[in-house]
């Protein structure tokens, strides 16, 4: 995209927004802030988080990161990172990617350690990230970037708005955010906060778009809290709750739940012994918070059990998977037995949390879902409480953020609606100029995705993700010959295939088929020039994949190994 503006040209400074993830798309959230002229502009970058595969797309891929190979480049004018709060999506990515970028990291104390909890964890405490706590409220100084953290509510502790104040104006970032006054843990959102800086004038406000497309306004955690508890309290034998581990309201109203109904909480899964430890730490659960471990579930009676247990996304390693597969060593089902999915099935994994669900029913449970009753609500806004932010902090402008295009054009429909004066739709790598001037895109940076793959980072455009692709839809034949040097196979093909038909239409292996072809294709070769192994490994391989073509329809993946070996025949 060609620049527009002149003062580009002109080399005078502007303030620049433009995202590596989260526009377009829900999740993987990293935006970036610019300011100054192009040559000596510095940056600011506010949350690193992930993304989840979307099963048959990104095969044996654990997790999606944003490719920071713009930011990169320009490190040394990169002057810190900012985390609105804790939920992967947000801050995922910073143990895997930070080394590539190498700044200081600001976060409220909740976030702060549970990032240092999880690198820990995960990295045995090898990895030194510079990490500043700020307390709740604060303003500080990231190169040329004042930031205040605004308090908010979330279905996490400690979620902050930021006010970025710089000379061309005060740009409001949302983070992620909802106007609930009864969060459950944690402080209420800061209207009061908001109006102020409404007064004191917002050029832009970046905002969440998630729930732009649902009328109302959202519920509140203290009303999902009451219908839990009235759940557990009418369950006649054991009872499993589901929910995403950082939500740590939603922990303490299952444990306040449990124990209002003379119940025993016991804990299952890392990721929320985690979570309990940091909420404990910070100060968000109680000092004698009680529960048990899994492995002490056998002491109690079924029917005096609430088990609190992570997988509610379908994780295949989660401990609910395990007990969906009767596989856990600790928690079982029994007939009657009741599962509370406390969560909403983020989308691309409806099919795994289908399968659990299903094999949960057939082993005699029932379930409660966010259908049958009030267990889960968003932490996100809708459209009333869209309108409300926008009446009181009276942005100049908005440009929509955290969605998918039909979100972030919906969100912006619903701003022009409210009287917003311009409004500015941009996706990933979209270089929005906030000011001076009207708000315009002017120029795109390079964006992608990086795969956690195992143990490795890999470019989404490395080959071995769209060949495995390709392998889960059409199978693969791996054909082996021996010749001599002057074109005599020296024994009978071997053939090995995996995810390819076992018999023919009308009957008859297909493995017998293709080592016929095999045959059949050496032998049509003349002698002489089989001593030319290129040449044969591909008539082979042309051969068999046209044949099972044939019989098949699909033109499976053929790999032919062909030695040669120095004797006389």
């Amino acid at each position: 995209m060609a620049r527009t503006r002149a003062s580009e040209s002109k080399g005078e400074s502007e303030l620049i927004f433009l995202a590596l993830g989260g526009l377009g798309e829900i999740g993987m959230n990293c935006y970036l802030y610019g300011l100054g002229a192009e040559k000596s502009r510095k940056w600011l970058m506010v949350d690193l988080g992930i993304t989840f595969p979307e099963g048959e797309f990104d095969p044996g891929v654990d997790v999606i990161m944003p490719d920071l190979k713009f930011i990169e480049s320009r490190a040394k004018d990169l002057c810190g990172l900012v985390l609105t709060h804790a939920h992967e999506d947000h801050f995922g990515a910073i143990i895997e990617l930070w080394p590539r970028i190498k700044v200081p990291v600001y976060a409220t104390p909740f976030t702060a350690t549970l990032l240092k909890t999880k690198i820990a964890e995960q990295t045995g405490g090898k990895l030194k990230i510079p990490i500043h706590e700020i307390a709740l409220g604060s303003t500080f100084d990231v190169g040329p970037f004042s930031i205040e953290f605004v308090n908010q509510a979330h279905s996490i502790p400690e979620p902050n708005g930021l006010a970025i104040r710089t000379p061309h104006g005060l740009v409001y970032h949302t983070g992620d955010w909802k106007l609930d006054h009864a969060p459950g843990v944690g402080l209420p959102p800061d209207e009061k906060r908001y109006k102020e800086i409404g007064e004191e004038g917002v050029l832009a406000l970046i905002c969440d778009s998630t729930n732009a497309m649902r009328d109302g306004r959202s519920p509140s955690e203290e009303e999902v809290a009451a219908s839990i508890a009235s759940i557990i309290k009418k369950a006649e034998q054991c009872v499993i709750v589901t929910t995403f581990a950082s939500n740590v309201a939603r922990v303490l109203a299952v444990a306040n739940a449990t124990r209002a109904a003379g119940r025993r909480l016991v804990v299952a899964g890392r990721a929320l012994h985690r979570i309990i430890q940091v909420g404990i730490e910070t100060g968000y659960l109680p000092a004698d918070f009680a529960y048990a471990d899994q492995q002490r579930i056998g002491d109690f009676r079924r029917n005096e059990v609430v088990a609190l247990v992570t997988g509610s996304q379908g994780e295949p390693r989660a401990a609910l998977a395990r007990i969906a597969e009767n596989a856990h060593p600790d928690i079982s089902i029994a007939k009657g037995d009741l599962v509370i999915f406390s969560s909403r099935t983020i989308p691309g994994n409806e099919k795994s949390v289908g399968r659990i669900q299903n094999a949960l029913v057939r082993m005699g449970a029932d379930l409660v879902t966010d259908n049958e009753a009030l267990v889960h609500v968003t932490g996100h806004p809708r459209r009333d409480e869209l309108k409300q932010l926008y009446g009181l902090l009276k942005p100049r402008m908005v440009v929509p953020m955290h969605g998918e295009m039909r979100h972030l054009a919906e969100h912006a429909k619903l701003a022009r609606a409210a009287g917003i004066k311009e409004v500015l739709v941009a996706i990933n790598g979209e270089v929005v100029a906030l000011a001076p001037g009207r708000p315009a895109i002017i120029d795109d940076v390079p964006v992608g995705r990086i795969y956690r793959d195992g143990n490795l980072l890999i470019s989404a455009e490395d080959m071995c993700i769209r060949e495995r692709r390709k392998l889960a839809f059409v199978g693969v034949i791996v054909v082996s010959l021996v010749l001599s040097r002057n074109g005599k196979m020296l024994d009978g093909p071997e053939v090995v295939m995996e995810g390819i038909p076992s018999e023919r239409p009308g009957g008859g292996a297909m493995e017998d088929m293709v080592l016929d072809v095999v045959e059949g294709t050496i032998e049509s070769i003349p002698p002489k020039r089989r001593s030319d192994v290129e040449m044969v490994r591909e008539a082979v391989r042309r051969a068999v994949r046209s044949s099972v073509d044939q019989v098949w329809g699909k033109k499976s993946v053929v790999r032919v190994m062909v030695s040669q070996l120095d004797v006389k025949v």
